[in-house]
């Protein structure tokens, strides 16, 4: 349920939702949280407004790297790290789960790379950089972008 819940946050057919908005990422942690990883939460933003489409995107990288870790990474813990200027967004979602498997699954978005494709594709879209991969400490999968504020 929780997943599901996830996969709707933002969707077009929700005419009345608020916009997704790394303003709105606590609630992708708090989906998270329902789907049973603890998930750590660190944002820090400068007062100024992103520009819609950087803030969507960033969104959905948090978005999708979470939904990733709740449906394939058997993970216990996540940790998201939110970090604006007023040059770029950096974002780090990292969890401690199994981490990229040797032998990738036709069906497995996490080593298909299709949500890893998206990902990417939604930061180049903005000239920003997406490096994943296992975590340097310990098990798991990390995620990291940074996506320019001003293209």
């Amino acid at each position: 349920e929780a997943l599901a819940e996830l996969g709707r946050l933002g969707s077009a057919d929700q005419q009345d939702a608020p916009r997704p908005s790394l303003a709105r990422v606590g609630v992708l942690a708090e989906r998270a949280r329902a789907a049973g990883i603890a998930v750590a939460l660190d944002v820090a933003t400068t007062d100024e407004p992103l520009p819609a489409g950087v803030d969507l995107a960033a969104f959905r990288v948090v978005q999708e790297a979470l939904a990733n870790t709740a449906k394939h990474a058997h993970a216990g813990r996540a940790w998201v790290t939110v970090r604006c200027d007023a040059r770029a967004v950096g974002l780090e979602i990292a969890d401690d789960g199994w981490g990229p498997r040797a032998a990738p699954s036709r069906d497995d978005d996490v080593t298909t790379g299709h949500g890893l494709a998206g990902m990417r594709e939604r930061v180049a879209l903005y000239g920003g950089t997406l490096e994943t991969g296992p975590r340097e400490q310990g098990r798991g999968f990390r995620v990291h972008a940074t996506i320019p504020i001003d293209g």
